[in-house]
């Protein structure tokens, strides 16, 4: 008879049986929210960066230069950090379904509002309410997550819904450049027809959104009462073998040691992923391609970056530890943008922005295992929304950077590698990350993974 500590139920399953029950349990509740969250982020993501091929055509209509314009692609940023730890807080206390519909409906209506703006003043203003509409979404999507599914499936959960950015990129490259073509239209600029076109799929997911989406595994009806009570119980498990952080929410979310420093490596892999990615499109059109040229290959490089992003959250899981892949891939994101920046132009420098999109989304996952591990509840909320409100004022920093750079130099060669420079360091913080979980207890059940 082979050693009992070896079996199913020596690690805390009831036989294989209950082996199976928790993985159709977490191949259900996966089909039924992780497409509508991917769905979500996609149209979110394209309404964020379709300024960069906006600027294609948008900037000589307004008479916006490069300066200006990284200015306004950032402070979408700076309305994001004021509102988005209030925005997670209401969201634990208004429940999910009903605060994200609110946050689709108000970011798809001023995205739309977009198309009016008359100058550099009408659309710094609006990219500063589109960033405080939009506040709160993304954390609290990493939050929801949390609540449904166990740690040991969130590397590959997370990975699966982060894949909504690079195919954001992919797809909104294209879709951005062709409506841009349609200039003239009913007497409106092709950029003006992009902003409505992106911006009503919000507006028509709100509702979507609202009628679908259930606030904890005890509503969700799609599954059997014994695996809401398999679900319930072991993410309960889970969270009584955190210590909780004495303090106040806030204070942890905006003072613990390890959130800083998580915030900080964020701001640094945000401003390089956000100044790439408003700043790529008009990167190539300096080196002569076409406004679609410029898109389909926008497009494949983010494309090599959903290999980085898929991949590192699925080794993330097997290697049970997110703190390598992290400056795994920060390094790589680091060697790409640095090489970049030396070979200028030409084939082999778009390969080295593709490396840079790998390391730079593959990073995603990886980082955001990392704060449910030592944080719950409340204080949870608050601090992924504090990780990333901080975070994303490098989506400021990133673009204006570069924009001041190429105003300087007349090239973005500097800029990638200040940014460069930046993602090197953070992969060595990444290194030195240290957090703290209390074991479960020695008679509570712990599921092995499948």
């Amino acid at each position: 008879m082979a050693n009992d500590s070896a079996s199913p139920r020596a690690a805390g399953l009831d036989g294989w049986a209950d082996l199976a029950l928790e993985r159709r349990v977490v191949r259900k509740t996966a089909a039924r929210i992780v497409p509508l969250m991917v769905l979500l982020y996609i149209v979110s993501y394209i309404d964020r960066i379709n300024i960069g091929f906006a600027a294609l055509t948008m900037n000589r209509d307004l008479g916006i230069d490069s300066r200006a314009f990284g200015l306004a692609a950032g402070i979408f940023f700076v309305g994001y950090f004021l509102f988005e730890v209030p925005s997670n807080v209401m969201m634990v206390k208004y429940g999910a379904r009903r605060w994200i519909a609110r946050i689709l409906l108000t970011w798809g209506l001023l995205s739309c509002a977009t198309a009016w703006v008359g100058g550099e003043r009408s659309f710094l203003v609006l990219r500063f309410l589109l960033g405080a509409a939009e506040a709160g979404f993304f954390p609290g999507i990493i939050y929801y997550l949390g609540d449904w599914f166990p740690a040991r499936y969130r590397g590959r959960i997370l990975a699966a819904f982060m894949f909504a950015l690079p195919a954001s990129l992919a797809l909104g490259a294209p879709l951005s450049t062709a409506l841009l073509r349609i200039d003239g239209l009913w007497g409106w600029h092709g950029w003006q027809w992009m902003f409505i076109a992106e911006g009503v799929p919000p507006v028509l997911l709100s509702v979507v959104a609202f009628l679908l989406l259930k606030d904890a595994p005890r509503d969700a009806r799609w599954l059997s009462e014994t695996e809401r009570n398999w679900l319930g119980a072991e993410l309960a498990r889970e969270r009584s073998a955190i210590e909780p952080e004495p303090g106040h929410p806030l204070k942890i979310a905006f003072a613990h040691p390890v959130v800083l420093l998580l915030a900080f490596v964020y701001f640094c892999a945000t401003s390089a992923n956000l100044g790439l990615s408003f700043f790529l499109p008009q990167m190539l059109r300096q080196q002569g391609y076409s406004i679609a040229a410029a898109g389909w290959i926008t497009s494949a490089t983010y494309v090599a970056g959903s290999v980085g992003m898929v991949g590192f959250g699925a080794l993330a899981d097997r290697l049970s530890g997110s703190r390598g892949c992290l400056a795994a891939t920060l390094l790589i994101a680091a060697v790409g943008l640095a090489c970049a920046g030396w070979l200028e132009s030409g084939v082999y420098a778009i390969v080295a922005l593709g490396i840079a999109a790998v390391g730079i989304l593959g990073s995603k996952a990886p980082f955001w295992t990392i704060p449910p591990t030592f944080l719950r509840g409340s204080a949870a909320a608050a601090a992924i929304a504090s990780i990333n409100s901080i975070g994303n004022l490098g989506g400021f920093a990133g673009p204006f950077l570069l924009g001041w750079v190429r105003n300087v130099t007349h090239d973005y060669r500097g800029g990638l590698y200040v940014l460069s420079a930046a993602l090197l360091l953070c992969a060595g913080l990444a290194g030195l990350l240290r957090t703290r979980a209390r074991e479960p207890r020695a008679d509570a059940d712990a599921p092995v993974s499948g």
